[in-house]
């Protein structure tokens, strides 16, 4: 496969660069909330430059969408779901996919819950939470719920999902195991032996729930990978042991 991009995603998925030699990888989009339009631009012109080029080479492209998008009133976290996205960047994200649709060019459309490992940036949820809690004070969005997944677990689906020859799809690629916040911030506390001041945050709660049915329907071999309930701690605890000693502790 053509990986486009240098990033956290793009250098996990370079194992499998000699597979899917018919496939080309989108992974240098925008990669959080909060940027400026120059990086929504940015990212739009690529998207519109690899269809095109996708389309006459005869090649899928795979695009990283967000499941941020989920949280609107009613919506159950499904790719068929009604979408009204929360936040700007969910918008952004929605919109190139509609784009993608239009186009006629092949595509796998993959809306990502967050996705944890050794390399990520350091603003993201967990390498943030593990500073704040190490300071002694950590920030609490009351009602706020992430589903994250392991980067090698999501190298996995991906490859399963091209090796089925997956086609014009959107799927969530997601555990299934989307807890509060406030358990995430424990799990990591107790992981590292102390116990930080919480203060709470005045934004709007928004739980990011995507639904994992049509993955398991798709790739059934995802329900021996370990996800389901307490997966969450699952994926802190290699990416604490991958990153750095951790304080041993016991319960």
């Amino acid at each position: 496969m053509e990986i486009i991009g240098s990033g956290f995603i793009a250098r996990h998925l370079r194992p499998l660069h000699g597979a899917h030699p018919d496939t080309v990888v989108l992974a240098a989009g925008v990669p959080r909330q909060k940027l400026p339009d120059s990086e929504h631009r940015r990212e739009a012109a690529l998207v519109t430059e690899t269809i095109q080029r996708c389309l006459r080479e005869r090649r899928v492209l795979v695009f990283f969408s967000t499941a941020s998008m989920y949280g609107g009133p009613g919506c159950q976290g499904r790719e068929d779901d009604p979408v009204v996205p929360s936040t700007r960047y969910g918008q952004h994200k929605y919109d190139l996919e509609t784009v993608i649709r239009e186009s006629g060019v092949d595509h796998l459309i993959l809306r990502l819950s967050y996705v944890l490992g050794p390399g990520g940036p350091e603003f993201r949820l967990i390498p943030a939470l593990v500073r704040q809690i190490v300071s002694g004070r950590v920030r609490v969005q009351p009602g706020s719920r992430r589903d994250m997944l392991y980067v090698s677990d999501f190298v996995t689906i991906m490859d399963r999902l091209l090796d089925a020859k997956v086609r014009n799809q959107i799927v969530n690629v997601a555990s299934g195991d989307c807890v509060d916040i406030v358990q995430i911030i424990k799990y990591i506390e107790y992981r590292l032996g102390v116990t930080a001041e919480r203060q709470t945050v005045a934004d709007d709660s928004v739980s990011h729930c995507p639904s994992v049915a049509k993955l398991r329907e798709l790739i059934p071999e995802v329900t021996e990978m370990g996800f389901g309930p307490g997966y969450h701690r699952h994926a802190i605890e290699r990416y604490l042991n991958e990153t750095g000693p951790v304080k041993e502790t016991h319960p």
